[in-house]
């Protein structure tokens, strides 16, 4: 039997499928570049106005697409996003930790960005978007292994005009406020009407929201202490005595400072987080250092230490209050401790990979909020990966902080741009608490961060320093505060909804199509 001939494929068929993969190329290439953008408004650069944009570039390639779509260009704008925003993770050890980790934020993204394409068919999707968005943000909060909250979208606008915004909703109305101006930036292109609105109310509501900044309850003079450290790496503290003397010496030179009537008596002392990774209560020579440090600077120190556990055996990443004439008096021990360092989530599985996961540490968390009292404040105590987490830091502010300390260590990730984003979350808790902050670290970025969130001074990377400000004290609770978490709640719970009417529209429309 002879074989039909077989018709030459169409010239048309070639080219049809070149125009069918252009828009799709263009789409891919939008989807990184939108998440591009959102790195670069990031601090160091105070580029927070590209965020919007980003986010305008991650509309134009979810919306009216499938669910499908929508995961698929949610990871390449979360990739876009995430691998250059976190190079600061494999600073020491490499692309095993860094890409990773910058691959499971950028699929935790997707997540959000597939709820979005499934709501395009919704009225007032960017509304609902932007609620999807703190949706998503919420989910990486908690999960995988107690959450990851690098990439907040509020962490980035400590210069901006949405700024304000955190002391009426906190970190999750402000990235909502950003998201939603950058789903209106690309609505005006369909109904500018409608879109003009959405993108010129988030800006001028945070353009006029007022942030408290007077002194309710009084003043206090703090020094916040940055040591240095004897190099940057994993092994800084391999010279665990030299960080410990280092601060001591800086704190013995403040001293003498304030002797000679070049600075003002300070009435607290902040050291940073792992000041002294000798264990004081067991070692009488870290002790006794201590002790002439605060006998000198006539004033109690918040040091930053590792103790043992005498029941346990086991390391708390703690701070010790340390009073002239008295010695340790109080304790605060960090309670959101840093998976992949303080602690090895599934330690036997990683170590299939690399052995590096043995470098992780064993550390326990402590339960309790409240922090301080140190001369006449009340000073909450957010311990470096803490200040990255909303309930955290709020727990201790509600405990009746006036003031707060952010003691950290960020040695292990040299001069990347890990401390200056750290230091923008910072920025974003004392606006949103209404509370000056004292950022002590061990190697730098140390700062004095006022209640409006500005920074009034602050120290260079691995450089000894010592800060000294005349800050407020302040009682009273800003709305952000007080709600909580609910704002989130709320804008989650909305953007929930709207996925479930998303779904239920397709599911007419796939019916009408069939009927």
């Amino acid at each position: 039997m002879v074989a039909p001939p077989v018709a030459p494929e169409s010239p048309e068929l070639p080219a049809r499928r070149r125009r069918l993969s252009r828009p799709v190329l263009l789409r891919m290439a939008l989807a990184v570049a939108g998440g591009v953008l959102v790195y670069l408004s990031f601090p160091p650069r105070p580029l927070w106005f590209l965020a919007p944009v980003g986010f305008a570039l991650l509309a134009q390639v979810v919306f009216e697409r499938r669910a499908r779509a929508g995961f698929g260009y949610g990871v390449l704008f979360g990739l876009g996003f995430m691998v250059p925003l976190l190079r600061w993770t494999g600073e020491f050890v490499g692309l095993i930790a860094w890409l990773p980790l910058a691959l499971a934020c950028a699929l935790m993204i997707s997540i959000g960005t597939t709820a979005m394409a499934a709501v395009s068919r919704v009225p007032g999707w960017p509304l609902w978007a932007a609620c999807l968005w703190v949706a998503d943000e919420a989910l990486r909060g908690v999960f995988p292994f107690g959450g990851f909250t690098w990439g907040k979208v509020a962490f980035g606008q400590p210069e901006g005009w949405f700024l304000p915004l955190a002391s009426l909703g906190g970190a999750p109305l402000v990235s909502f406020a950003v998201v939603l101006t950058g789903f209106g930036l690309f609505w005006i292109l369909k109904n500018w009407k409608l879109g003009l609105p959405l993108v010129v109310a988030p800006l001028l509501i945070g353009f006029v929201v007022p942030v408290g900044v007077d002194p309710s309850a009084g003043t206090v003079t703090v020094a916040a202490i940055q040591g240095n450290v004897p190099r940057a790496g994993l092994d800084f503290n391999a010279q665990r005595r030299a960080v410990l003397d280092n601060h001591v010496k800086r704190t013995l030179q403040l001293a003498d400072d304030v002797a000679a009537g070049k600075v003002k008596q300070p009435d607290i002392v902040i050291w940073p987080e792992n000041s002294s990774d000798i264990d004081p209560f067991r070692n009488r020579d870290a002790a006794a250092v201590i002790d002439a440090a605060a006998d000198a600077i006539k004033a109690p120190i918040a040091v930053g230490a590792v103790v043992v556990d005498r029941g346990d055996g086991l390391p708390r990443n703690t701070v010790v209050l340390w009073e002239p004439g008295k010695g340790p008096t109080d304790t605060y021990t960090k309670r959101k401790l840093q998976p992949f360092g303080e602690t090895m989530p599934m330690r036997s599985f990683f170590r299939l990979f690399t052995s590096t996961v043995d470098r992780a540490g064993v550390f326990q968390p402590g339960s309790d909020p409240d922090g301080f009292v140190m001369g006449p404040a009340k000073v909450a105590i957010d311990t470096c990966y803490e200040v990255a987490f909303d309930s955290v830091v709020r727990d201790t502010v509600t405990a009746g902080a006036t003031i707060i300390a952010i003691p950290t260590n960020n040695a292990t990730f040299g001069y990347t741009e890990m401390t200056y984003q750290q230091l923008s979350m910072s920025r974003v808790r004392a606006v949103e608490h209404g509370r000056a902050v004292v950022v002590a670290a061990t190697s730098g970025v140390s700062a004095i961060v006022e209640p409006d969130g500005s920074v009034t001074q602050k120290t260079g990377l691995f450089e000894p320093g010592a800060l000294v400000a005349t800050l407020p004290l302040r009682s009273q609770t800003t709305l952000a505060t007080w709600l909580g978490a609910w704002p989130e709640w709320v804008l989650t719970a909305a953007g929930l909804v709207a996925l479930a009417l998303g779904f239920t529209r397709r599911r007419k429309d796939s019916n009408g199509a069939a009927a």
